[in-house]
């Protein structure tokens, strides 16, 4: 008789580790269950993610390039407090 299922053994770190066994806990189940939804949930948009991040990224770009020339050309005088005001922002609500 073959089996469907395949062994696979996967090293994670601790903090990881400890992440997967707190859900199991309190989800009931056991870590393998956390850990081959997670690689379900992957497979299963990794497609449509890059095809999206791809998409959103061209999209950025192109607004960040367009913007940069309309200040460059129209207010220059701003563009430096622009920029500062950015990194302040980007610090305070993404933690870089």
């Amino acid at each position: 008789m073959s089996s469907t299922t395949r062994h696979c053994t996967v090293r994670l770190d601790r903090q990881q580790y400890d992440r997967i066994l707190a859900l199991a806990t309190d989800q009931e189940c056991k870590p393998s269950e956390i850990i081959r939804a997670a690689v379900d949930a992957y497979l299963g948009t990794a497609s449509v993610i890059t095809s999206s991040h791809r998409r959103l990224a061209r999209i950025s770009e192109f607004m960040q390039l367009a913007l940069d020339v309309i200040i460059s050309e129209q207010y220059p005088e701003f563009r430096e407090r622009i920029i500062a005001n950015a990194d302040k922002r980007l610090e305070q609500y993404h933690g870089a």
